[in-house]
């Protein structure tokens, strides 16, 4: 068996030195980050924050109109259900004032009482009216 060597204290403080500058020499080399990203690694856990509060606001916001959504639910159903009996009901009197204006005096007693505005009505034969001619 050989002889162990006891070590000398210079060298294990060489030793100590030697692996305390190749451990600097590797941090450095690995955290070499340019200023502006070092700024948003800076910045990001605000980032996050500020997103998981809006995140949060969001889904307030989402429960809400799906809860007003759930209310306002029947009566969108009854105006589906009802729009078309009023379209139904609206064609029936536009119908009806078409039948009712062709009857005679009809026009006239419109005018008469303002229920109609004050236009001439057009002639019975379809043709425009002549316009007056200036006089010079």
């Amino acid at each position: 068996m050989s002889e162990s060597k006891k070590p000398q204290p210079g060298d294990v403080r060489g030793a100590a030195q030697a692996a305390l500058q190749a451990a600097q020499d590797a941090a450095s080399g690995a955290l070499r980050v340019p200023a502006a990203s070092a700024q948003v690694v800076a910045q990001l856990p605000g980032l996050l924050e500020n997103l998981a509060a809006a995140t949060e606001r969001l889904n307030t916001t989402l429960d809400r109109v799906e809860r007003y959504m759930a209310l306002a639910d029947p009566t969108l159903q009854a105006m589906d259900r009802l729009l078309p009996q009023l379209e139904a009901l609206a064609a029936q009197r536009d119908a009806a004032f078409r039948a009712v204006s062709d009857l005679p005096g009809v026009g006239t007693f419109g005018r008469i009482t303002g229920l109609t505005p004050r236009d001439d009505p057009p002639p019975p034969d379809g043709k425009s009216a002549k316009k007056p001619r200036r006089k010079n």
